[in-house]
């Protein structure tokens, strides 16, 4: 019997690029989004498209439930849904915070503890959290997405040892800049860099700027996907998986600097 993957956060991206190679590879895939009409996989017949908002809790064990029943299993979780929230802390709203903590956070933990009585009972199953780069490093302007991705990576390292009594497998796959719309799509902003009387304006603009002459090292959806697929099939209890040549790159600096010659670079580096 093939087995089944259920990824969140499939209309573009990543999670597209995930649900297409894990397609190709023979395996059952329920892909979930929030607006199911923006899914483009009406050529994996092995594909079923979910509607998932992963910020609302309940919808999360339906969701997982529904694609269990049909499928008639679950071996892989994925969550890979998420946006970054840039721009300083002070100007930001209440309201952003909760979203950005709702998506990014909350929604990873409903939708893990979902699956987690069909992993246990079966006592097998991967579950694969996708972070950034930005869970292990921080960058100037990005503290409300960094507290999430940071706080991610923790709770996947603590839920290694707590899952592996029961045969379940826990992962983090790290990817650095991606060519995608996550800049776009994905990216919201505490101000406008361009209101010259905001004065975070000029820092917000400067690194946004530095982000946009990195742009030509980031890796392809497609590559951090094959990231995503080694880690769900090698076998192994590897717990994190840095994707893509900038983060390995970055955090090879981190790891050879000493704290303050890296925070200089980065200041430099971004212009701040």
């Amino acid at each position: 019997m093939p087995k089944t993957v259920f990824i969140t956060g499939t209309s573009t991206g990543i999670g597209a690029a995930t649900v297409r190679l894990f397609a190709q590879h023979g395996w059952q895939v329920a892909a979930t989004m929030r607006n199911p009409a923006d899914a483009k996989f009406d050529d994996l017949p092995n594909v079923r498209v979910y509607a998932l908002d992963v910020t609302d809790a309940d919808a999360a064990p339906r969701a997982i439930e529904q694609a269990h029943a049909d499928f008639g299993g679950l071996d892989v979780l994925i969550n890979n849904a998420g946006y970054g929230l840039v721009g300083p802390f002070e100007m930001a709203t209440d309201e952003q915070i909760q979203q950005q903590f709702s998506t990014n956070v909350f929604g990873v933990f409903a939708v893990t503890r979902a699956a987690l009585p069909i992993f246990r009972e079966q006592k097998s199953g991967v579950i694969i959290n996708i972070t950034s780069v930005g869970g292990r490093t921080a960058f100037p302007m990005n503290s409300l997405y960094h507290a999430t991705k940071f706080g991610l990576d923790g709770f996947s390292e603590s839920l290694w040892y707590e899952l592996a009594p029961f045969g379940i497998q826990v992962k983090v796959v790290a990817p650095g800049g991606v060519a995608t719309d996550f800049a776009t799509r994905s990216l919201k902003m505490t101000i406008d860099p361009a209101n010259d009387a905001d004065p975070y304006a000029p820092q917000v603009r400067s690194v946004l700027a530095a982000f946009g002459e990195r742009g030509g090292a980031a890796s392809t959806p497609e590559q951090i996907a094959e990231v995503i697929y080694t880690a769900a099939t090698d076998g192994t209890s590897q717990l994190r998986y840095i994707a893509g040549e900038d983060a390995q790159r970055i955090l090879g600096a981190k790891a050879q600097m000493s704290e303050a010659d890296f925070a200089a670079m980065i200041q430099q580096n971004f212009g701040v």
